[in-house]
């Protein structure tokens, strides 16, 4: 039998593609599901975004292209961070990815080197402590708290800081939990980043979508210092409905993106060059599609959000961005259903699935097994619906 590599160990298949694709299987097998599980908006891709790919398909825009992107859409990046963050970048500083995943693997496989560890935040998106490892690292979860808004705080950053410490990850806004930090909090995150020496990777795909009145900073603008030290990552996926496209950025110290597009060039070469010109009217061409979705989601997340804290058993704090709610099930667990005890989120998730028909995601993957993920890129029907699943689910524990 072929002996695996040992960089695999606690490689396993992501948990929110996982329950996703069971959701998918009981639908096909005619099994009414209301899915709450996907990471991606349910909207369409935006037909002048659609019209873009066509074009460049019926021009012959379908040959190979640089490693790290076409220029045209490096400088399309490169006006977003202007107009958006105030960030200066040239085209040697940014790198054009299969993906915002994809991104952030080159990063770690760029930077780390055996032992080094990466501070990250939990909740944390399933893959950040999976690709840490896969790229020689160790991981240094810090726990944060509902109470705090899941995050991290200054003392605690720092207390987790040590000689082996490479790099902090921070996801705002965040998936799971739909926080942000404010202009503020980052830059106190930062000053302590910038003295001890270490990379700040700043994950900001989810930028564009948040609420009630909540402007995204991003933390590479608050400096040059700080952008010296800063890689952003960022995305077309969630911000135009471009899931399946396929298509994320960095910006950063150009001998890193040299050392990530070096790494590119030896496993996927450049990124589809269809979705490439896709990608250029998307962020250059209207943002109209934008704001329609952002208000829809907004009201969904209320309701959502509203359904969820009449739940007897469940609460949730009401996300600021995303499209998601953490919510707290912890008053929930160790309740029976028939021979059935639920111990932890797996437990419910699957609960939920098998005696509700309604797909969830599991808090354990993301760090805490209090608390289940739902996303509200639905519509508002399936949300309605899938509450009340719940809640009807929830009241028969005992």
């Amino acid at each position: 039998m072929i002996k695996l590599s040992n960089r695999l160990a606690g490689c396993e298949e992501s948990v929110t593609l996982a329950i996703t694709a069971k959701a998918r299987s009981l639908k096909a097998e005619g099994k009414d599901i209301i899915g709450f599980g996907a990471g991606e908006p349910d909207f369409d891709t935006p037909d002048n975004i659609k019209e873009a790919a066509i074009k460049a398909i019926n021009s012959g825009q379908t040959k190979y292209t640089a490693v790290g992107g076409i220029n045209e859409l490096k400088d399309a990046i490169v006006n977003k961070f202007k107009k958006d963050n105030n960030l200066s970048y040239g085209r040697d500083e940014i790198l054009v990815s299969c993906g915002g995943k994809h991104s952030i693997f080159n990063l770690f496989q760029a930077i780390l080197n055996p032992g080094d560890e990466v501070i990250i935040p939990a909740p944390f998106w399933v893959s950040y402590p999976v690709m840490v490892m896969l790229g020689g690292g160790k991981p240094k979860i810090v726990r944060t708290s509902e109470k705090a808004g899941f995050k991290m705080s200054p003392d605690a950053f720092s207390a987790a800081i040590t000689q082996n410490t490479k790099a902090v990850v921070i996801n705002s806004p965040s998936n799971p939990t739909g926080a942000a930090y404010n202009e503020a909090e980052l830059r106190e995150l930062s000053k302590i980043a910038l003295e001890k020496g270490l990379l700040i990777i700043s994950d900001e795909i989810y930028e564009k979508l948040t609420y009630d009145g909540f402007h995204s900073s991003s933390i590479a603008s608050i400096s040059d210092e700080v952008k010296q030290n800063t890689v952003v990552l960022n995305g077309v996926s969630k911000t135009y409905s471009m899931t399946g496209w396929r298509i994320g950025y960095a910006a950063g110290p150009k001998e890193i993106i040299k050392a990530m597009t070096n790494i590119q060039s030896q496993s996927t070469s450049n990124p589809a060059s269809i979705s490439q010109w896709a990608a250029v009217e998307a962020i250059s061409g209207s943002q109209e599609t934008l704001v329609t979705m952002t208000k829809e989601f907004e009201k969904r997340r209320n309701a959502m959000v509203d359904g969820l804290n009449a739940i007897e058993g469940v609460s949730c704090i009401r996300p600021q961005c995303a499209f998601y709610v953490f919510a707290n099930v912890s008053k929930s667990l160790g309740k029976r259903f028939n021979e059935m005890t639920i111990k932890g989120s797996a437990d419910m998730a699957n609960y939920l699935l098998d005696i509700a028909g309604v797909a969830v995601v599991p808090g354990e993957p993301f760090g805490d097994d209090s608390f289940i993920r739902l996303s509200y890129a639905t519509s508002m029907k399936n949300i309605l619906n899938g509450v009340e699943r719940i809640k009807k689910a929830i009241g028969e524990l005992k």
